[in-house]
């Protein structure tokens, strides 16, 4: 018995040395030896669930703690708060006494009511629960975001984080690191309210700031993770793989909610079709499926991807199959089996699926998309149809109300407007019934009698006011020029200058119309003959030309004084003429002084004295001037 008693105090001196080393795994096996030695030490029961909530052994855990649950007292934190997810706040309720442990208690009596208001949508009673430390504080931010409260939430993790900070503030042990990363759950969930609220920019920024502490809470990391891909949604989808990966670590399982983890894993299904991993995703869903076979959601993500390979028959097949198996959740399937019919062109299939809603049947919504499109196919039947049963529903149900009345005139609107003026009596007596002073609606009933009854007709004509209470002092002119008027007639602008003004009762002149002139046509027009199709083409892209030949024009360039021509060129090269003596001698020579006493040899015209000759048919005409003004041939 000594050398046991011994054995059992070394086993508590393991215990003790590696609790405080954070040794966890050796510290369970001295607990299970002490265990087997005494079977019934409360203390180290407690030291074991200790052990094995540390080692993320949850499950094992969870099993110890029903084998030995005549001591709850004794749980830990951590425990309770894994424990309370698994049962109702009435565990905690019994644990209501005066220890070193109630501060701990009172948090996770909190945690249990955020849970309930958030997952199971209840709003159990005030218990009462003062906020605080920032952990009391969280908690009660949780639980109104659960009842739809996210300002008055979002104050409240403001405080929590407030509180944090100055509570960590008096240990000088505490670095800032480990302070942001206390407040990475507080930051998170601010960011979930930033999203709810629709400022998703702010929310992904404080998710990824979560992201890069790397918390060791992997339920954190999880959370945040899975919040930042339902911002990607088919965008970033790279990243929305990277993030994914944080919803698949060891333990998440027992650190989330059932429904947290059923959110994670239809996400990773909407990404796999994203991605366009049919298969995976086909997977995924029919194992969402098989463990809840009444949840709406897997199925719409399988006929998601059918869309996606234009398997329309076979969505709206399997639509209808689970609409027959389960109708108590089927409205939201019929919605989307009618919007399948109407992207095919089935209208009136459509409205036969949105008719057979029982939830939405009678709602303002429906009723005007159902006689949108039964108008859309001209069967004005079924509109009328449509509108009878609202009536009739809402005159059991809310008779006089604002909707039934609003429905009853647009009824009788309908029935007017397509010609259903016997039909469209009985609403038009309704309304007048109503409101007596409306002359609307009187004269609308009148119109409609006159074709069935005219006797009826004209007694109700005596209750139109008299053509002296309807007519009014109209200033005609002041009306069509008010800012209100559609047309506005136009005064005729102020002339200053030669033109005098207008006598009164003279006309407006009005302005000749300029006669557009028709193009002329070249002089060598032909009518008989057709057009060149390439008359609008330049000259060098039209198929019949050739091009320019070379050297054509070198003997038509002009050498002479400005204003020759080729043409008279070689006339006035005196080396072409034999006889012809020069025609600028030199000075003292003796042709010089013959030349001027005597005629000349040859009949040769100095230059000076020369007339511009004649151009000859090889010579370029001179371009006439373009004029100024004047219209376009159109050939």
């Amino acid at each position: 018995m000594s050398s046991g008693g011994g054995s059992v105090a070394s086993l508590w001196t393991e215990v003790n040395r590696c609790g405080q080393n954070g040794d966890f795994t050796r510290a369970l096996k001295a607990v299970n030896k002490i265990l087997h030695e005494v079977k019934e030490d409360v203390t180290a029961l407690h030291c074991k669930i200790v052990c094995l909530v540390q080692n993320c052994s949850f499950k094992e855990a969870l099993n110890v703690m029903n084998t030995y649950s005549k001591h709850p007292n004794l749980l830990p934190r951590s425990l309770l708060l894994f424990f309370t997810r698994m049962t109702v706040s009435d565990l905690l309720n019994q644990l209501n006494s005066q220890d070193e442990y109630e501060e701990e208690r009172k948090t996770n009596l909190s945690a249990v009511v955020a849970a309930m208001s958030t997952w199971e949508k209840a709003s159990p009673d005030d218990l009462g629960l003062s906020e605080t430390t920032y952990e009391l504080s969280y908690n009660a931010a949780c639980t109104l975001i659960g009842r739809g409260q996210l300002t008055e939430a979002l104050n409240k993790l403001q405080e929590a984080e407030e509180l944090c900070r100055v509570f960590f503030s008096e240990d000088s042990d505490i670095t800032e690191e480990d302070v942001e990363s206390e407040l990475a759950v507080i930051h998170s969930q601010m960011a979930y309210i930033m999203q709810l609220q629709g400022r998703t920019e702010e929310a992904l920024q404080l998710y990824n700031q979560v992201i890069k502490l790397k918390p060791s809470d992997v339920g954190l990391l999880a959370v945040t993770a899975n919040n930042i891909i339902t911002i990607n949604k088919d965008q970033n989808v790279f990243d929305s793989k990277k993030k994914v990966k944080l919803t698949n670590a060891d333990g998440v399982e027992y650190k989330l909610a059932k429904k947290q983890l059923q959110a994670i894993e239809f996400n990773k299904a909407l990404l796999a079709m994203y991605t366009n991993q049919a298969d995976q995703c086909r997977k995924l869903t029919s194992g969402l499926q098989s463990q809840n076979p009444g949840h709406p959601r897997p199925v719409l993500i399988q006929v998601a991807q059918l869309c996606r390979e234009k398997q329309h028959s076979k969505a709206i097949e399997l639509l209808q199959r689970f609409s027959d198996q389960h109708p108590d959740s089927a409205s939201g399937i019929k919605l989307t089996m009618a919007q399948l019919y109407l992207t095919q062109g089935h209208v009136t299939k459509a409205c036969d699926i949105l008719r057979s809603i029982e939830d939405f049947k009678h709602k303002q919504g429906m009723i005007s998309a159902l006689v949108s499109m039964y108008s859309h196919e001209e069967d004005i039947d079924s509109a009328i149809d449509v509108f009878s049963q609202a009536i009739q529903y809402y005159q059991s149900e809310q008779p006089g109300s604002s909707v039934h009345l609003a429905l009853v005139r647009e009824a009788a609107d309908f029935k007017l407007k397509y010609g259903r003026k016997k039909e469209a009596i009985s609403d038009l007596e309704q309304l007048w019934k109503q409101n007596t002073n409306d002359i609307h609606t009187l004269a609308q009933l009148i119109s409609a009698y006159s074709l069935v009854d005219q006797d009826k007709a004209k007694s109700l004509s005596k209750h139109l006011p008299s053509p002296e209470s309807m007519s009014f002092n109209v200033d005609v002119d002041e009306l069509e020029n008010s800012h209100g008027a559609n047309y506005v007639r136009k005064k005729a602008a102020k002339v200053t200058g030669e033109n005098p003004p207008k006598e009164q009762g003279q006309g407006d002149v009005k302005k000749k119309k300029k006669k557009k002139k028709k193009g002329k046509l070249p002089k060598n027009y032909d009518p008989t003959a057709n057009p060149d199709p390439e008359r609008w083409l330049p000259m060098r892209e039209r198929t019949y030309y050739r091009g320019r030949k070379k050297g054509k024009k070198k003997e038509q360039v002009g050498k002479g004084t400005q204003g020759a021509t080729s043409g008279a060129a070689s006339d006035l090269d005196a080396s072409k003429t034999a006889s012809s003596p020069p025609t600028s001698p030199r000075p003292g020579s003796a042709q010089a002084s013959a030349s001027t006493s005597a005629p000349a040899a040859s009949n040769v015209v100095p230059p000076r004295q020369q007339k511009p000759a004649t151009a000859g048919p090889g010579a370029r005409k001179k371009a006439p001037q373009k004029k100024k003004k004047g219209s376009k041939s159109g050939w």
